[in-house]
């Protein structure tokens, strides 16, 4: 591998124009010879800089709409080419084809098209084919070539040439390289993961993920992980596209912890009232709604306040200066909102701590997509749980109805426990958690333990009764015998909802007709693991 490469004829060729100019320029006046295509030939030529056309070398016309101009083995001998290899240099002279020292390609925007909306035909003119057959063959020859293809690195690229007088070091080639590669991979990822759902194709032979990074982190869950914040393009609402107004860098277990209260929160739509979801290792630990928002706030407080300190606080609606006063009573690692008022803003301000993160809206709850999850020797992919009930889709199966109060609460419930980690069990009252039991091996362990939360805050509160009296409680899955529902009449729930589908159904339900609790099914299921 050459060690310095003097620069001194670059093919740009680019969709995205920004800082094409300016590079061109800087090229320019290094001395370097600028070959070019189609709308960036014409952007530099309307700057002032000289410019040859790819046609012009190749000898032959851009032609099919654009689709044929670059792939010519003057363009990709002068990429590949092995300048150091006798019979390279012989056949580079036989057949005129001159090196090619730079490439600076970026790719036609088939993401940002996807992203749009686009039709299927309008998607697959976006698919780039010359781009990444250049990009390739210049990243595989980076002994001879440097590769460029994302716009931040123009400047880097300018500032090693003027390090190394007009070339560029072994060092930077490789990083470029791999830069390279990983953009041609992430953009194939696009194009086939699109095609399988264009076409219907639900477990494709071969799947592609892929990610741009969007910062690099201190640590992962542990300090002796390595870990960083990828984002993967899709413009949703949520933590990977906020603003951080204030506090320090986001951890990894802040990253996590923040996208499930922003998920769990945005289930409640803002249009009908204030809510607040608390979250603490990934799981609830408080969710309400209320006449205002820190109404809602004091109520999903209410539930759980101890496991609440130092915990990730998400509201469905615009922070107001009330609700921050109230949050900076104790201490919390983040706050996120769709907005926050100046006001709000400046309260925080004296937390330094604090990290405050704004959206500017919601995440669709209701949207598809894909999660993943490595196990070892392939991953696991599904689509994203978005199931959802309406009161339309509950069947009654005890003798007693639930009330419209109960029956309010019980959609609220198993909102919530669609967010909490199995064996899943939430008490809520008055549209607010009062118990939660997550991520236990044994259901009846949930009930018990959501219970006993709810007997300590009602300690912590001054109340003769837990909240739990005269609760109604959600179960994620069903329940396998009668012990966990009783459990739960024993805390004071008159009302279930629960998937059914148990063998034991009917002894299920007979126990909730002796105990007087109403009880309804969903008929699906919110395992979270």
């Amino acid at each position: 591998m050459t060690d310095q490469l003097p620069i001194r004829r670059a093919l740009l060729s680019v969709s995205d124009k920004t800082g094409l100019v300016d590079l061109g320029r800087a090229l320019a006046e290094r001395g370097v010879e600028l070959l070019s295509t189609g709308g960036s030939a014409k952007a530099l030529r309307d700057a002032g800089l000289t410019v040859r056309d790819v046609a012009e070398i190749t000898e032959f016309p851009e032609m099919m709409d654009g689709r044929v101009k670059t792939l010519h083995p003057r363009v990709h001998g002068g990429l590949l080419a092995l300048r150091d290899n006798a019979d390279h240099v012989a056949a580079m002279e036989e057949h005129g084809i001159g090196p090619i020292d730079l490439l600076v390609v970026n790719l036609y925007p088939f993401e940002e098209t996807v992203a749009k909306g686009a039709d299927y035909d309008t998607c697959i003119e976006n698919i780039d084919i010359g781009g990444p057959a250049m990009i390739r063959a210049a990243a595989k020859n980076h002994g001879f070539v440097t590769t460029i293809v994302d716009v931040e690195d123009y400047e880097a690229l300018i500032g090693d040439m003027d390090q190394h007088n007009g070339a560029t070091c072994p060092k930077f080639r490789k990083k470029m390289a791999q830069v390279a590669y990983a953009r041609t991979a992430a953009y194939d990822a696009a194009v086939s993961n699109w095609m399988a759902g264009a076409i219907g194709v639900e477990t494709p032979r071969r799947r592609a993920f892929a990610g741009t990074l969007a910062q690099g982190l201190r640590y992962g869950e542990n300090p002796h992980q390595q870990a960083a914040f990828y984002t993967d393009g899709v413009n949703r609402a949520g933590v990977a596209t906020a603003v951080q107004h204030q506090g320090k860098e986001l951890s990894y277990n802040n990253i996590n912890d923040t996208d499930a209260a922003f998920e769990l929160v945005a289930e409640f739509d803002p249009a009908q009232g204030p809510a607040v979801a608390i979250i603490k290792h990934a799981n609830p630990c408080g969710v309400a709604r209320g006449e205002s928002l820190v109404e809602a706030y004091k109520s999903a407080l209410a539930c759980d306040s101890t496991s609440a300190f130092g915990g990730i606080i998400a509201l469905n609606q615009p922070l107001d200066a009330d609700t921050a006063t109230e949050i900076s009573k104790i201490f919390t690692e983040v706050v996120i909102a769709p907005e926050a008022s100046d006001e709000a803003k400046a309260i925080f301000a004296a937390k330094k701590n604090l990290r405050l993160l704004t959206t500017g809206g919601l995440p669709d709850v209701k949207s598809g997509g894909l999660t993943y999850r490595p196990v070892a020797g392939g991953m696991l992919v599904q689509d994203k749980d978005v199931g959802f009930v309406g009161l339309d889709d509950l069947k009654v199966v005890t003798k007693r109805a639930p009330t419209e109060t109960e029956m309010a609460d019980l959609l609220f419930a198993w909102k919530v426990a669609k967010h909490v980690k199995s064996n899943a069990i939430v008490y809520c009252k008055d549209g607010a958690t009062v118990g939660v039991g997550a991520g236990q091996m044994s259901r009846v362990d949930s009930c018990r333990i959501a219970a006993r939360k709810a007997e300590d805050m009602a300690e912590a509160l001054g109340l003769e009764t837990p909240l739990t009296k005269g609760s109604v409680v959600a179960s994620d899955a069903f329940f396998p015998f009668a012990d966990g529902l009783l459990t739960a009449a024993a805390a004071g729930a008159t009302a279930v909802i629960q998937p059914g589908g148990s063998m034991r159904d009917d002894e299920v339900i007979a126990a909730a007709d002796e105990a007087g609790l109403a009880m309804v099914l969903t008929g699906m299921r919110h395992f979270r693991h």
